[in-house]
């Protein structure tokens, strides 16, 4: 068995890949955080003091994905079409199950992007709750299926039904219906944030809108909303469509929205 990462002298190197083809290429990474039955109660509940666990590092665990070229010194900048991470509250083991996916059409696989973001989103679910349970354990972060490329398909052999089952969604949310200049803007509200507007969700039709960006989304929720100045928070994070954005960008049809409160650190 030969390291591609290694040279003839054994140094470190990036691995040439302008000599493969392009491949339909997916990767399931898993893992978990084990906290006090106490801690996921309050994280179920919504009660952690640094807002919407969850949905922070979900975020988290998406940007790092796409970060990862970043992060491990050999990887690929990859154009990655599909992540998505996911959450299961085991109140049996008293755990947050976490499961990325990455999908692309290209030359390298994403196992390490899954596995990264995998990694991300447990710390940053330590993070959100050290505050409350610093004897958090996170454990069995590992890669449980892979496809494409040369070497073709691997599979954790425990894991297999529970990855058969979820490719399956994953599949027919890639299947969604086309978008149109007429889909509907997804928004989204959490933790605080959500309590003080008194919605949870809303969404509009782009034509509603003085123009397709982020501030006219802003000044169209103030409409519709009891509480307005609850968007005029000088630290207030959005995301669209997963990612973390500053300033006003542009908002197309069939995008998603979200808006958080500010979340403290430390």
């Amino acid at each position: 068995m030969t390291l591609t990462h290694l040279n003839e002298r054994g140094e470190a190197s990036m691995v040439d890949v302008s000599d493969k083809q392009n491949s339909h290429r997916e990767a399931v990474a898993t893992g978990r955080i084990v906290m006090q039955p106490e801690t996921l109660k309050l994280l179920a509940d919504g009660d952690m003091p640094k807002g919407d666990v969850l949905a922070t590092a979900r975020i988290a665990g998406i940007q790092a994905a796409k970060r990862t070229h970043e992060l491990i010194p050999l990887c690929h900048a990859l154009m990655l079409s599909k992540v998505s991470v996911d959450f299961e509250l085991d109140t049996v083991e008293h755990c947050v199950r976490v499961r990325a996916f990455c999908r692309l059409e290209g030359r390298t696989g994403v196992e390490m992007e899954a596995l990264t973001a995998v990694s991300v989103a447990c710390l940053t679910l330590y993070d959100m709750c050290k505050a409350v349970d610093r004897g958090m354990e996170i454990m069995e972060v590992r890669l449980d299926h892979k496809s494409g490329g040369r070497s073709g398909v691997w599979q954790r052999q425990e894991a297999s039904s529970a990855a058969d089952s979820h490719a399956v969604l994953d599949a027919r949310a890639s299947d969604g219906p086309a978008v149109t200049e007429e889909t509907p803007i997804e928004i989204r509200f959490f933790a605080e944030l959500r309590e003080r507007l008194g919605v949870e969700k809303l969404s509009v039709l782009p034509g509603h809108l003085s123009s397709p960006t982020l501030m006219a989304v802003k000044e169209w929720i103030k409409s519709q909303v009891d509480a307005p100045q609850a968007l005029d928070q000088a630290r207030l994070l959005c995301a669209v469509n997963h990612d973390m954005v500053q300033g006003d960008v542009a908002v197309n049809p069939g995008d998603e929205v979200a808006f958080f409160p500010p979340v403290t650190g430390g």
